[in-house]
């Protein structure tokens, strides 16, 4: 199964928001392949709580003016789920990141080129 041209939209578009609010370590897993409910996993860190909220609220103003919102929003102190359905964006602090790793849960999925990292890395940040 391949990622639908609809979600591979909103989550350039996620990244983009998580690199404008400095986010860091930002990595989109493939799950299309997975029998699991969701295309795509984007995970990325704050490196406090305040910006693991201003992340959040960026992804989501970015997906809200493109018509979509998201079915849930989890928030716990240093980690917030938006679940987009096909694409979750799992925003968390330093510590969470490496406690969970997440990256390593899903190591034997591909992951997705993404453009803001590229544009990002291009221009020093």
């Amino acid at each position: 199964m391949t990622i639908s041209a609809r979600t591979l939209e909103i989550t350039q578009a996620a990244a983009a928001a998580v690199i404008e609010k400095m986010g860091t370590d930002l990595i989109a897993i493939d799950l299309s392949d997975q029998l699991v409910l969701s295309e795509v996993f984007l995970i990325a860190t704050g490196q406090n709580v305040a910006q693991v909220d201003a992340i959040a609220d960026e992804v989501e103003r970015q997906l809200i003016a493109m018509g979509e919102k998201p079915a849930r929003r989890e928030k716990g102190p240093e980690w917030i789920l938006l679940d987009y359905s096909d694409l979750v964006v799992h925003i968390q602090s330093t510590e969470l990141r490496k406690y969970y790793m997440l990256d390593r849960l899903w190591n034997d999925c591909p992951t997705i080129e993404l453009e803001a990292v590229k544009a990002a890395a291009v221009h020093g940040r």
